[in-house]
């Protein structure tokens, strides 16, 4: 048979361009790298373990449902690692007959869980000293901070009659110096870290209600105590919520 007249085959070559395929899947991965650590900048900490927990479960064999060491799966929050906890439980565990007598007030605001400490039952009018029963609600408060990892704001707060005495000049070194003792005395007798505990004066200027009674005026002398809840991220989200002046 004959072949004479037939094209000799020429061979194949691989395309040039190919090396396109790879870098565009690169440039792909690179994008989507970035998108997510900008993401994570804005993100809180139980946002960005979210986040990493769900790279890492992309980018590894296996069960997709495990979580990885310090990771926590959608709906099961808990399991982040330092994570601030309910601690409505070891409050009413400890704290209940107190609060029952309204020697202590429980309540709830963006800022978290807040024990308030009224002025009448805890401290003695225009001083700072911290009332035997007061010191005793601390230490049951201290036990139940041994139990969870939140961190805790003391805040002072007054009503709107002035102050100036020997000790102290108004009511911000007033409402300053209330909240500085209940530090003092969580750290030196309830051994809370430091670390933990933070305090604020803010004088008359967050009341509870408007300053139109002696009633209303009793109501806003108080030191709030704020066990962070999981929300709270800002100065602006710990500033204490109340009623306008």
């Amino acid at each position: 048979m004959s072949v004479r007249g037939r094209r000799p085959l020429r061979a194949s070559h691989p395309s040039s361009e190919r090396w396109l395929l790879s870098y565009a899947d690169f440039i792909t991965l690179l994008f989507a790298f970035f998108t997510a650590l900008y993401a994570s900048s804005t993100m809180d900490a139980t946002r960005l373990a979210l986040v990493a927990d769900g790279l890492q479960r992309a980018l590894s064999p296996g069960d997709a449902r495990t979580p990885s060491s310090g990771g926590v799966l959608p709906g099961d929050r808990s399991l982040v690692p330092g994570r601030n906890h309910d601690p409505r439980p070891e409050i009413l565990r400890e704290l209940g007959e107190e609060i029952r007598s309204g020697q202590v007030e429980l309540s709830e605001d963006g800022r978290g869980l807040v024990l308030s400490l009224p002025q009448a039952s805890a401290f003695p009018i225009g001083g700072a000293d911290l009332s035997p029963g007061a010191a005793q609600a601390m230490n049951r408060l201290a036990m139940v901070l041994d139990r969870i990892p939140n961190t805790v704001r003391v805040e002072g707060h007054t009503d709107d009659v002035p102050i100036h005495t020997l000790q102290f000049a108004s009511n911000w070194e007033l409402s300053t110096s209330r909240a500085v003792r209940v530090v003092e005395y969580l750290i030196e007798q309830g051994h809370v870290a430091p670390e933990r505990l933070s305090a604020a004066g803010y004088s008359a200027f967050h009341p509870r209600v408007a300053n139109t009674s002696e009633e209303s005026r009793a109501q806003n002398r108080r030191v709030d105590i704020v066990i962070v809840g999981d929300t709270t991220g800002t100065v602006q989200d710990l500033a204490p919520k109340g009623a306008t002046q």
